[in-house]
């Protein structure tokens, strides 16, 4: 088991760059099944959910080849139907093969996916656009087998609420079926965006990703292609964080800043000096950070669920009080306990956090407990005084690739240790 020392107090100051987005990059992955072709995947971070996806794809029959961050797919001799229980279990975007498989094969069987531990996060959203789609799905031993021996046909579907991974899954089932498939409140993130890009890359027919409605022209002849995938805007969230704990100066490369428009507005609330260029993001904390006006995560474009953690650990050194409401997640305050640890003064009661700024934070051992509450301990760190002892690093080698050779190029002392 490895762990993170970290010993903070020291100002960040200098660049970085981005790397590619695990939420873009995993559906990305999916989809190259969907042509009997060779597909290359660029800006691809090696991080242990791409692991797990890659070894899917093997087992499924493709052949994989890593070159640095470029990944080449060739599913011509797709054969496989199922994924192993023990495969699913890696991570819970493993339930977006369930589209692919059954657009390309026509039948998919696979158990209940696994990942971090966030509250309940039920699967029948995608199971009921399948459904819709044409598939039918029957639960077995704890298994759910899908087939569409009748062929797959579009439709409309409509989401009661807007679920990325359904949607994603929705688009790439669609791209099987005959006809036109219309995704109604379908989820606007930029990672939707990017699959589309990658579906029309491949000759699919596919128009109207970032709005809530989504249109699918399927069983269009589907070829091999090639995609950079996009900057991941959570960890570039996570590195304007640890600025905003530590205090300096640091330039981002590589990402798109009206994708962090509402994390930006809130550092520059509470004091942080912000720049934005046409693909970098440049930030400078001066002053202590001070309490901002309550934090609500939504679906994008509102404030993101998955910085929230991080967001919440560097304000809780400095002034004022913040109100923190996490509506997507009924577990995602497993990180309070080990700010509390630190001497953070947060109270939460139910979905709501309050995080009243305290002068110092202390280091002290830590365990991360999901794969964002983890991001923010290491925030919290940099911020405190003396050093603090991170463990259950797996959970964070999901999301973040060489996340301590980033912070040590800006100036952080961190190491990371068997």
């Amino acid at each position: 088991m490895s762990a993170y020392l970290v010993e903070g107090g020291n100002r960040l100051q200098g660049t970085a760059r981005v790397h590619g987005a695990k939420n873009s990059v995993l559906p990305i992955l999916a989809a190259t099944i969907l042509c009997p072709g060779e597909s290359v995947v660029h800006n691809c971070p090696d991080l242990s959910d791409v692991r797990a996806s890659i070894a899917i794809l093997e087992h499924l029959g493709c052949r994989v080849e890593r070159a640095g961050d470029t990944v080449t797919v060739d599913a011509s001799a797709l054969t496989g139907r199922d994924v192993p229980d023990a495969l699913m279990r890696e991570m819970r975007s493993s339930v977006i093969f369930l589209g692919a498989i059954l657009a390309r094969l026509g039948e998919a069987v696979m158990s209940f996916p696994g990942g971090c531990e966030l509250g309940p996060r039920p699967i029948d959203l995608h199971l009921a656009a399948i459904r819709s789609l044409g598939a039918q799905v029957r639960e077995q031993g704890g298994e759910l087998h899908c087939s569409a021996a009748g062929g797959l046909a579009g439709c409309e579907i409509t989401f009661s609420i807007p679920s990325v991974g359904a949607t994603e899954n929705a688009m790439l089932c669609a791209c099987g079926a005959e006809g036109v498939t219309v995704i109604c409140n379908a989820a606007r993130e930029p990672e939707i965006v990017d699959l589309q890009a990658f579906l029309r890359a491949l000759g699919a027919d596919v128009r109207g990703a970032g709005t809530s409605v989504i249109t699918v022209r399927g069983k269009k002849p589907l070829h091999g292609g090639e995609h950079t995938v996009m900057p991941d805007r959570i960890v570039a969230a996570t590195l304007l964080t640890a600025v905003a704990a530590a205090g300096g100066e640091a330039e981002l490369l590589g990402t798109d800043y009206r994708q962090l428009s509402t994390v930006t507005a809130v550092l520059t609330e509470a004091g942080c000096r912000i720049r934005s260029g046409s693909d970098s993001i440049h930030i400078c904390r001066e002053a202590p950070l001070r309490g901002v006006r309550p934090i609500r995560t939504a679906p994008y474009p509102g404030f993101p669920t998955d910085a929230q953690p991080p967001v919440m650990a560097a304000l809780c050194r400095g002034t004022g009080t913040t109100v923190f409401v996490e509506n997507m997640f009924e577990s995602r305050y497993r990180h309070v306990d080990e700010l509390s640890r630190m001497g953070a003064d947060i109270r939460v009661e139910g979905k709501v956090a309050v995080v009243c700024g305290v002068e110092r934070l202390h280091g002290a051992a830590l365990q991360a407990a999901d794969l964002r509450g983890g991001a923010a301990l290491v925030v919290a760190a940099l911020g405190a005084e003396g050093r603090s002892e991170i463990t259950g690093l797996h959970h964070m080698d999901r999301g973040y690739y060489g996340l301590e050779d980033t912070l040590r190029g800006l100036g952080a002392d961190i190491v990371r240790v068997p």
